[in-house]
């Protein structure tokens, strides 16, 4: 399968483009700096904050599946997930490509936004600590990150694209185990932590499963 790796060089990029690799899948690596991607991989140079659309249709022509990982870094970097999601669509329009699989946070399902302005106030597959005290401190401490990923998946429901939207609780460092539980349309009850690389593992999972297009899919183990 020929996949574009967008971000191949963050955290959840980097695990994406080395388990693609690893499987046989055929990478291009859309990033800011193709120095930093350490795999003999096809690179397109791209920076998302401020999007070059031919760039980006270079990375993704012929592409059979689309995979981001971007997510914003620092506080200054708020907003360019939602920007570069948009690039990243008018791109795949463009060039006829339909896959994209996204990776967004787990709290989003509660977050407003203009297409879901009054989204239900807990997520079903959250328990009680993290409706009443985890979830609700986390939501303000990191308010803008998720306005942004609201606004990304706001992008993808009205893309017309085939899409899934990733949503992982709290990320850690830990090695691929494949040992995870996924929700559609939920949060996994009880599933507080998982790492950058299943998540990576789900990403590439979910591009044979049809049931996830169009849908969000919570992970955590």
């Amino acid at each position: 399968m020929r996949i574009t790796v967008i971000a191949a060089t963050g955290g959840i990029g980097r695990e994406i483009l080395n388990q693609a690799l690893a499987a046989g899948h055929e990478v291009t690596a859309a990033v800011r700096d193709p120095g930093a991607v350490p795999a003999p991989v096809r690179t397109v140079r791209v920076d998302l904050a401020r999007p070059d659309r031919a760039a980006l249709e270079a990375a993704v022509d012929g592409a059979d599946a689309v995979l981001s990982g971007l997510g914003a870094r620092t506080g200054s970097d708020i907003g360019v997930v939602v920007r570069g999601t948009r690039a990243v669509i008018e791109a795949m329009d463009a060039t006829g490509a339909r896959r994209l699989v996204v990776v967004s946070a787990a709290p989003i399902g509660t977050v407003p936004s203009p297409r879901r302005p009054h989204p239900p106030r807990h997520d079903p597959g959250d328990g009680p600590l993290i409706r009443y005290l985890a979830g609700p401190l986390i939501k303000t401490v990191l308010r803008k990150r998720y306005a942004d990923l609201a606004l990304m998946e706001d992008a993808l429901a009205a893309s017309g694209l085939d899409w899934t939207s990733v949503r992982p609780p709290r990320l850690t460092d830990r090695p691929v185990t494949g040992d995870y539980r996924t929700a559609l349309d939920r949060n996994v009850r009880g599933g507080t932590t998982v790492s950058r690389a299943d998540v990576a593992h789900l990403m590439l999972r979910v591009l044979d499963r049809p049931e996830t297009v169009g849908h969000t899919v919570g992970v955590g183990n």
